[in-house]
């Protein structure tokens, strides 16, 4: 019997790609690389762990070029730079969802169909990319106002855009989105197994 889209295998999928477990020394961490039309996708990937570069306004041939100099999986929704990457060997994630939830869940369902093993390090920078670095709140000082220094106790900062994050609004969202794609999962894995016992 065919399986769910679904089922609950893929919402254990979907949770290894958002909440993954942290590298071994032996394993390699997973870069993407994400094409124009995905930069909101490209920040939640950085976020959850994922070192994903965002081509804005190049075309093919450097998105390409990019993902095989680097050694980077492309995630598009083109299908025509997908066939051309894939004829020359470079990993293809191509995505059909129009919510960034849903493009997770595809990510997650590819990832395992291709065998491959989605490697996560620690949050980096949405905006840039770069590894975000826990700093106390002395670090912080007057670069944040009081009342978010008095809320929040953990703190991180990226070097290269001087910007600190904190688990505020920002990852609640994300939290949030975890938890919807997980409700979303179980319930079509719900009503296809209805389907099957009809």
């Amino acid at each position: 019997m065919p399986r769910s889209r679904a089922d609950p295998e893929v919402h254990r999928r979907v949770a290894v790609l958002v909440a993954p477990p942290r590298p071994r020394p032996s394993q390699t961490p997973t870069r993407f690389v994400a094409d124009a039309m995905l930069g909101s996708l490209a920040r939640k990937l950085r976020v959850f762990g994922y070192d994903t570069s965002y081509c804005r306004g190049r075309d093919d041939s450097y998105v390409i070029g990019a993902a095989r100099k680097e050694g980077r999986a492309i995630i598009t929704a083109d299908r025509l730079l997908a066939s051309r990457a894939a004829k020359l060997g470079v990993a293809i994630f191509l995505v059909r969802g129009r919510s960034d939830g849903e493009r997770l869940d595809e990510i997650a369902t590819l990832a395992e169909k291709l065998g491959k093993a989605l490697v996560a390090e620690e949050s980096r920078c949405s905006l840039c990319n770069r590894p975000l670095i826990p700093v106390s709140k002395e670090k912080v000082g007057k670069a944040l106002p009081p009342g978010v220094l008095a809320r929040h106790r953990l703190f991180y900062h990226c070097t290269r855009c001087d910007r600190f994050y904190w688990r505020g609004a920002h990852w609640k969202r994300l939290r949030r989105l975890r938890v919807r794609i997980s409700t979303q999962l179980e319930a079509a894995s719900g009503k296809g197994n209805a389907r099957t016992k009809n």
